[in-house]
């Protein structure tokens, strides 16, 4: 009997190994723990409020999420965007258009499924300007060719599908004439070759007239200058040019003849790193020929560049740069073409004597989904080893290996170098083994978590660990962070920030340009300057033009002032201690589009009872319902509200708002609703908005109770003077989940 319990450890040796139970709860409880933490964390930062079908954004793949915007100018080297030049669009509740002019989504609600689209070509027939673009099949990740026709000078674009589909990869759709007929030689480098096709049905459906050249090239164009033919591509044939390719020309005495290289191809090689691929149609200025190029290696940046070719014959080529700036968009993700741009086509509209270029964008760097996994994933390693470590530090999980796990097993005796071998790799790993066990001695139960400063510890790294968790979702879930415009019938549009403030109050100021400045949609800030010494340009970092309007009179009333210097048709009134996402801003912009005569704004107010009294948001939701907007966040159309404002009759309100220092919103809303039968009231839900005057001390109304009671005798002044406020509008009842 004296052998048994030598016996006993034997057959526990043998049994497999099972962490003890503590191992087990302290693992299931923590990762069950943190996989609720993401979870709701994913959910939070998920669209709070989804798209309607009709909104839905392009989404950014490996390759990004390109779209096309419209630019006009002078000349080639004068373009401004389209939102320059103040062209408005009724259908479209555009009050000015605004880039992009086309997005996925456009192709997507045409019935083909599309994640970008990119390098845009334009060609002119009459009044109509017709766009070929490639438009990447979100479904079979192959390119495609399609295209979109503006009978308004490039304003708006009817989308006509995809008008060319092989079975390969299309892109890069150059088309141009010849001889009365339209043809178009997209890449197809995937199939090994170049094409030529024609358009038997403008634009509809193409024929493949024959194969140029048995040779990849991509970003090819022809044309016709000093009475021959030149077709430039980047050739992928020679070892090493997958990339980039090699810049080579061909010369023929038609576009259907044979063609013949010219004598220095490739005329730009590989050694010449930047902008040796082509980036649009080459033009023709001031009797000059000029080559747009793109930096094939740029992975962020705008990478468009012009040449001017100096010598073109079959025996030389000679070009040289010239400057060509398009300003930069400083809005990051939030702009259309933020991260980058790389192709650029230009014609001349004879019927407007202006340029009009073409331009594809994107809004996040090249790969930048990848990235954003990687490091989500790495985030979420991390997190695992902590939890590990965690649960060695309070003695969960013991921190030993066993070194039976490196024991020597028998070898055969003819194999004596590979048993030594392994024994020696055998003999590192025991010392390995033996060191980590003496560092787990060492960690192992370190933290008491029974005693109340051990548990102080153990809830410190935890707050850590959950910390690390939410961070590695949002990079895994939240996508690239831009907070974009909403469309209305493919439609985007602009609107001037404008708000009101003094000296006391720069510290809110400076904060509040900067961060709507980046928003997608403003156009321009405009500061009401009430009193003091005004700020200088230097002083205030945005992203869009800042006016500083300094006004005479310390007066509530500046605020609906009216200004001939606005460019949109919507101003988005703002107090300066007001913070909300640029994405609260983007839907309430949507919604006044859809309603530009009403006031749309984020702080809904009921005034009702015999004689009226102001009620706050929560008395307003116990009753279902609102009739008064607060201007100090709302949209509005400028000029129908300044007018109003500022009329004949609103003199004893404007009087009455200088006395008590107060009310102006509530006399808008007055002058509103005596304008019309109908509501004249729209309420957007905000994911969340903080009032910065809490933490800066320079509130105006610090005394809620007072401020109400004074809004009660504006209420029973105005009422008398204006008739009553427009009937109670309920919540939830616009339908699209905003105004709960």
């Amino acid at each position: 009997m004296s052998s048994s319990p030598r016996l006993a450890t034997a057959a526990q040796r043998r049994r497999p190994h099972h962490p003890p139970p503590s191992s087990v709860a302290y693992l299931c409880a923590t990762i069950t723990l943190l996989a609720l933490v993401a979870a709701a964390f994913s959910r939070a930062i998920a669209p709070r409020f989804p798209h309607p079908p009709a909104t839905r954004r392009c989404g950014a793949d490996a390759e990004g999420s390109w779209s096309a915007g419209v630019f006009l100018g002078d000349s080639p080297f004068t373009l401004k965007p389209i939102e320059h030049w103040g062209i408005s669009n009724d259908e479209g509740a555009a009050w000015p258009v605004a880039n992009p002019v086309v997005t996925c989504a456009d192709v997507a609600e045409d019935g083909f499924p599309s994640s970008f689209v990119a390098n845009p070509f334009l060609f002119l027939q009459g009044d109509a300007i017709y766009m070929f673009f490639e438009t990447k099949n979100s479904i079979t990740s192959q390119g495609d060719i399609a295209a979109a026709v503006s009978k308004d000078a490039g304003a708006t674009w009817q989308q006509l599908g995809v008008v060319l589909d092989e079975e390969w990869h299309l892109s890069y759709p150059y088309v141009f004439s010849y001889n009365d007929m339209i043809y178009m030689i997209p890449e197809s480098s995937k199939h090994g070759d170049l094409r030529l096709y024609h358009a038997l049905d403008f634009p509809l459906t193409w024929k493949l007239e024959k194969v140029l050249m048995d040779r990849p090239l991509v970003d090819s164009v022809i044309i016709n200058f000093q009475g021959s033919y030149w077709l430039i591509g980047s050739d992928l044939s020679s070892y090493g040019a997958k990339q980039n390719g090699e810049l080579s020309i061909w010369y023929s005495s038609s576009p259907l003849a044979p063609w013949n290289p010219h004598r220095h191809n490739p005329i730009r090689s590989m050694d010449n790193r930047s902008s040796f691929r082509n980036g649009g149609r080459p033009f023709i200025y001031d009797d000059d020929l000029y080559r747009i190029g793109k930096d094939s290696d740029a992975i962020s940046g705008h990478s468009v560049r012009i040449f001017r070719v100096e010598i073109l014959t079959e025996n030389e080529y000679k070009e040289v740069e010239v400057p060509f700036v398009i300003d930069k968009p400083l809005k990051d993700q939030n702009a259309w073409n933020g991260a980058r741009s790389h192709h650029l086509d230009l014609q001349w509209l004879q019927s407007s004597r202006l340029w009009i270029g073409v331009m594809d964008g994107d809004r996040v760097p090249s790969s930048d989904s990848v990235h954003r996994l990687t490091i989500g994933y790495m985030l979420y390693g991390v997190t695992l080893v902590l939890v590990l470590l965690l649960g060695g530090l309070i003695g969960a999980i013991k921190c030993t290996v066993p070194l039976r796990w490196c024991a020597p097993q028998t070898e055969k005796r003819d194999d004596f170098f590979h048993a030594k071998q392994q024994f020696f790799l055998q003999y590192k790993l025991s010392l390995l083994i033996s060191s980590l066990n003496k560092l787990g001695s060492l960690v192992g139960g370190r933290i008491n978590y029974r005693t109340w400063k051990g548990r102080v510890y153990v809830a410190v790294l935890i707050l850590f660990l959950a910390f690390l968790t939410c961070l590695g979702t949002h990079y895994i879930y939240d996508g690239s962070g831009a907070e974009g415009p909403y469309p209305i019938k493919g439609r985007y549009s602009q609107f001037t920030l404008l708000t009101m403030t003094y000296d006391a109050r720069l510290w809110n100021l400076k904060m509040f340009v900067e961060h709507y400045s980046k928003c997608s949609s403003v156009r321009e800030i405009v500061v009401v300057w009430n009193k003091g010494q005004p700020p200088a340009q230097n002083e205030l970092k945005s992203a869009v033009p800042v006016r500083v309007r300094v006004e005479d009179k310390n007066s509530l009333n500046n605020r609906f002032n009216i200004d001939e210097e606005i460019r949109t048709r919507a101003v988005m009134e703002l107090d300066d201690d007001i913070m909300m996402p640029c994405d609260d801003l983007e839907r309430g912009f949507k919604v006044w589009r859809e309603h530009p005569d009403r006031i749309v704004g984020f702080y809904p107010r009921l005034a009702e009872g015999t004689p009226l009294e102001y009620r706050n948001e929560r008395y307003a939701r116990q009753q279902g319902g609102y009739n008064m907007i607060l201007t100090g966040a709302a949209f509005m159309d400028h000029g129908l509200a300044f007018r109003r404002y500022w009329s004949k009759k609103a003199e004893v309100g404007r009087n009455t708002v200088d006395s008590f220092f107060n009310c102006e919103d509530v006399l808008l809303n007055f002058l509103f609703a005596n304008a019309s039968s109908m509501s004249t009231v729209e309420y957007v839900k905000p994911a969340w908005a903080i009032d910065m005057s809490k933490f800066s001390g320079v509130a105006i109304s610090r005394n809620t109770q007072a401020h109400y009671h004074v809004r009660s005798k504006c209420l029973a002044k105005f009422s008398e003077i204006y008739g009553n406020l427009t009937a109670k509008r309920f919540f939830s009842s616009r339908g699209d989940d905003w105004d709960v």
